[in-house]
C-alpha cells in the first residue's frame, strides 16, 4: 500500500505515459495542497470573525491587497523557477538544473530580506491611501506588520514548492502544507481563544506555520540528490540564469503587481461602503479562494507538464495534454461551483454570526458563480503559455482584464447607482462583483483567442531547438 501511494504521489516524469493519467497523478495532490493552503487565510478569518468580531474580520480581509502587492517578488521567482526547472528536467540537463535550483534559493533569501525591511514601513501609508476605515485600521496594520516581518516562511514555501513541482513532485509539498495547516489551526485557537491576542494572534500563528513548511520544503529539495544535487557552487549567482529567471518571472510578477494595484483601487471603493459590506466581501473572497483552487491547480499542472514536454521536444503531447487539462478544469470548476451555490449559506455562516453579512455575502457569491467556469479556461491555457516560456501574453491578459475592464466597470456602476454622486459608497455594492464577473468572462475569451493565435508555439519551438 505504501509503495502504491509513493508511486502515485511521488515525483512525476510527465514526458511519459498517457498525458491524462500524468496530469491526474500530478494534479490531485496539488489540488489538495492548494485547498490546504487556502485554509491558512480561511481559518484566520473564521477565528477572528467568530471570536473577535466582524470588525476584525474586515481588517484581515482589507489587508489582502497590500499583502499581495508586496508578494510579487515571490510570484516572479516562483514562476521563472518552475518553468526553467521543468524544462531542464525534461531535457535531462542536470548541471543547469542544479544551478537553477541553487540560484532560486539565493534569490528567495534576498527577496525575503527586501520585504521584511520594506513592508513594515509602508504598511501604514498604504492603508491610509486605501481610505481604510478607522475602526479597522489598527487591526489591519498589526496583521500586516507581523506577516511582513516573518515573510521568509511564505517565500520559502511558495518558491521552493514551485521548484519541487517543476521536478514533478507535488506530493511532499502537500504533506508539508498539511502539517503546517494543522499547526496553524491549533495556534490560531491557542493565541486568540486562550491568550486573547486577537488579530496579532492569527498573524503570529500564520508566520510560525509558514516557516515550518518552508524549512520542510528546503530539506526535501536538498535530499533529492538522485534528481538534483545542490552544492555550494550551485549557490553562486550566475548572470545568465538570473537573467533567464527574471525574463520568465518578471511578467508574472508584473501581472500580479498590476492585479494587486487594481485590487487596491477596488478595495478603496469597497471601503467606501459599510463595514457589513466590507466583512461580506472578505467572506466571499475566502470562499472564492476555494472555488478558484481547481483553476489554479490545473493551470500550475499545465505549466509543469508543458515545460517538461517541451524540454523533451514532444509537442504532440503538449497539445493532447492541453485538451485533457481544459476538460478536467472545466468539469472540476463546474462541480465545485455548484456545491458552493447549494451549500453557500452554511459556508458563509462559518465566518460570522451576523445574518446581514451571511445574506449579503451569499448574494455576492451568486453573482460570481458562472465566472469560475470561464476562469478554468483562462488558467489552463495561461499555464500552457507559461510552460512554453511565453509569460508575456498572460501578463497582458491580466492587465486588460483588471485595469481596462474591472476597475472602470466597478466605479462606473457605483457612480451611476449612487444616490450622492460625490459619495460612491451610496451606490450599489453589486458593482464590486459584476465588474469581476465581466473581467473573468472577457478574460477567458481573450485567452482562448491568443492561445489559438499561437505565439507560445514559437517560444516552445525555440526552446525545443535549444535556441
Amino acid at each position: 500500500m505504501a509503495g502504491r501511494i509513493s508511486s502515485f504521489f511521488g515525483a512525476q516524469d510527465l514526458t511519459k505515459g498517457k498525458p491524462l493519467n500524468g496530469l491526474i497523478q500530478f494534479a490531485v495532490p496539488l489540488l489538495i495542497g492548494n485547498l490546504a493552503q487556502q485554509l491558512y487565510n480561511t481559518v484566520d478569518s473564521i477565528v477572528v470573525g467568530k471570536y473577535v468580531g466582524d470588525t476584525a474580520l474586515a481588517a484581515v480581509g482589507a489587508s489582502g491587497p497590500i499583502l499581495n502587492l508586496l508578494l510579487v517578488l515571490f510570484m516572479g521567482i516562483a514562476t521563472g523557477a518552475t518553468v526553467m526547472v521543468s524544462q531542464y528536467f525534461g531535457a535531462r540537463q542536470g548541471d543547469l538544473l542544479s544551478k537553477t535550483v541553487g540560484n532560486t534559493i539565493v534569490l528567495t533569501i534576498v527577496s525575503s530580506a527586501v520585504i521584511m525591511v520594506l513592508g513594515p514601513f509602508i504598511t501604514g501609508p498604504l492603508l491610509s491611501l486605501l481610505n481604510t476605515p478607522s475602526d479597522i485600521f489598527g487591526y489591519s496594520e498589526t496583521y500586516l506588520v507581523i506577516i511582513f516581518v516573518g515573510i521568509i516562511g511564505a517565500a520559502a514555501y511558495n518558491i521552493l514548492s514551485g521548484v519541487l513541482r517543476g521536478l514533478g513532485d507535488s506530493f511532499w509539498p502537500l504533506v508539508y502544507l498539511m502539517i503546517a495547516c494543522g499547526l496553524n489551526i491549533v495556534l490560531d485557537l491557542l493565541f486568540v481563544v486562550v491568550f486573547h491576542w486577537d488579530v496579532a494572534g492569527v498573524a503570529i500563528a500564520t508566520v510560525i506555520s509558514q516557516i515550518l513548511s518552508g524549512i520542510l520544503c528546503l530539506i526535501r529539495l536538498l535530499h533529492m540528490k538522485n534528481i538534483v544535487l545542490v552544492k555550494r557552487s550551485s549557490l553562486r549567482l550566475h548572470k545568465e540564469l538570473v537573467w533567464e529567471l527574471t525574463r520568465l518571472g518578471l511578467p508574472a510578477g508584473l501581472s500580479q503587481a498590476i492585479f494587486s494595484l487594481a485590487a487596491m483601487v477596488v478595495q478603496s471603493l469597497t471601503n467606501s461602503f459599510s463595514t457589513a459590506v466590507i466583512a461580506s466581501s472578505i467572506v466571499v473572497m475566502r470562499v472564492d479562494g476555494f472555488a478558484m483552487m481547481p483553476n489554479f491547480t490545473f493551470g500550475t499542472a499545465m505549466t509543469t507538464f508543458t515545460g517538461q514536454n517541451i524540454g523533451a521536444r514532444q509537442m504532440d503531447r503538449v497539445h493532447q495534454g492541453t485538451r485533457d487539462g481544459t476538460i478536467m478544469g472545466v468539469v472540476a470548476a463546474t462541480i465545485l461551483t455548484a456545491m458552493i451555490l447549494i451549500f453557500g449559506r452554511p459556508l458563509m455562516g462559518m465566518f460570522t454570526n451576523t445574518p446581514e453579512v451571511v445574506d449579503t455575502s451569499f448574494h455576492f457569491m451568486c453573482i460570481l458563480a458562472v465566472g469560475y467556469i470561464a476562469m478554468s479556461i483562462t488558467q489552463v491555457l495561461s499555464g500552457v503559455m507559461r510552460g512554453a516560456g511565453d509569460t508575456m501574453t498572460p501578463m497582458w491578459i491580466s492587465i486588460i482584464t483588471t485595469v481596462i475592464i474591472r476597475v472602470p466597470i466597478a466605479y462606473g456602476i457605483a457612480w451611476f447607482t449612487a444616490a450622492d454622486k460625490s459619495n460612491l459608497g451610496t451606490g450599489n455594492p453589486d458593482c464590486l462583483y459584476i465588474s469581476l464577473l465581466a473581467s473573468w468572462i472577457l478574460g477567458a475569451l481573450i485567452t482562448w483567442f491568443l492561445y489559438r493565435r499561437g505565439k507560445w508555439r514559437q517560444k516552445a519551438l525555440s526552446v525545443a531547438s535549444g535556441q
